[in-house]
């Protein structure tokens, strides 16, 4: 038996990358999917992919949170339960701190942060009612600093703590909380990275096993820790990185 089947299952950034990933491996594993994205074309076609009566498309911004309630409640209208919520969507600002404005340090916490506790507290009556999870996606930048890229990683160093935080206050109810950590992965987001040969070359070198993520690689971590194969994991952020977290950060020597 599949292992979602009767399930009810949220994505949010579900039209591109890691979450039109997410979505087709929980269609794949017999869930009933809520697609949730800001671009309506995209999501629809992602939509199309899985099959109809187990679909649901849903266009909201997750950094609005009457946007979030309003989701999540059309959701549990149209499926009647809610078991699984991924709090994916996330967008990116970086460059040199003195020159970063206001709108990009606002616009990166409002998605990335601001969206995934919005999620999780809509979410959470209907959850616990289910025995639910949530899961988070975070990131190595998350986990340790980059140059370059400060809104990012503070806001995705929030996540983290934020997953480890809910995971204590939620887990008494029942509801679990945990959250993945890519490296560089091939998605929209980083399209201009994957044309750059230069910084694609440097990855290989720190990445132990010498590639970039593919999105369907964290899709499957997701749906493991989303699954009851995680019954008893709970508060984790799970570094999905080729082995870059291993490194002590020293350069290779050979």
């Amino acid at each position: 038996m599949a292992r979602f089947e009767g399930k009810v299952v949220i994505v949010t950034g579900a039209a591109s990358g890691i979450g039109a990933a997410t979505a087709r491996r929980f269609a794949s594993e017999g869930a009933k999917v809520a697609l949730i994205d800001r671009d309506e074309i995209r999501l629809a076609e992602v939509a199309k992919e899985l099959e109809g009566d187990r679909t649901l498309a849903h266009a909201a911004d997750v950094s609005d949170a009457e946007a979030v309630s309003q989701m999540v409640a059309t959701v549990v209208k149209h499926f009647g339960r809610l078991d699984v919520i991924v709090n994916n969507a996330g967008v990116h600002e970086g460059g040199e701190p003195k020159d970063i404005t206001n709108d990009q340090w606002r616009k990166v916490m409002a998605t990335d942060v601001d969206g995934v506790f919005f999620g999780c507290r809509a979410a959470l009556p209907h959850l616990e009612k289910t025995k639910g999870s949530i899961v988070n996606t975070a990131s190595v930048s998350g986990t340790g600093g980059d140059w370059g890229m400060s809104p990012y990683n503070a806001a995705k160093g929030a996540v983290v703590n934020l997953t480890r935080a809910l995971a204590l206050d939620l887990g008494k109810r029942g509801v679990r909380v945990n959250a993945v950590c890519p490296t560089l992965t091939r998605t929209g987001m980083t399209a201009d990275m994957m044309e750059n040969k230069g910084i694609l070359t440097k990855f290989a070198e720190r990445v132990p096993l010498g590639r970039v993520c593919e999105p369907g690689e964290i899709a499957s971590v997701i749906a493991f820790l989303a699954s009851d194969d995680a019954s008893f994991v709970t508060g984790v952020n799970i570094a999905v990185d080729g082995g870059v977290s291993a490194s002590n950060g020293q350069p290779p020597q050979n």
